[in-house]
């Protein structure tokens, strides 16, 4: 019996996916990888965070979008699933604005982390 969770997420961009994992400041591997679960299981992944206690936390690829896979009993990370799914998409989104306006011309001129952790971005791009 498996003891694999998989959570649908809207992660679509491989690079942008690695970038806010880079930004939260997590160590992954570059797959296909597998994923340790429960007595030795494993899981084929395209992205794996190692854990400590020698269980992963994976990303796998649908065809449309990166689920995270995961023993979910073994979770040992500062923040709830929920927590680090939150960050991550912030990290996400933050990546694809930033990678859409640099093809765009612009340049970051001013990157804020608010208060009540939203972000705030300041793009500029100069006319000839």
């Amino acid at each position: 019996m498996s003891h694999f969770s998989t959570i649908q997420t809207s992660l679509r961009q491989r690079e942008a996916l690695e970038a806010a994992l880079t930004r939260l400041n997590y160590t992954y591997r570059v797959g296909p990888q597998p994923v340790r679960g429960y007595r030795g299981q494993t899981q084929m992944a395209e992205l794996v965070i190692p854990q400590a206690n020698g269980y992963d936390i994976g990303f796998v690829w649908d065809g449309q979008q990166y689920n995270l896979v995961a023993d979910l009993q073994y979770w040992q990370q500062p923040l709830s699933v929920e927590g680090f799914l939150k960050q991550l998409h912030q990290q996400y989104a933050y990546a694809v604005v930033l990678a859409h306006s640099q093809k765009q011309g612009f340049q970051v001129s001013e990157s804020q982390q608010l208060p009540d952790g939203s972000l705030r971005l300041v793009v500029q791009r100069w006319a000839a």
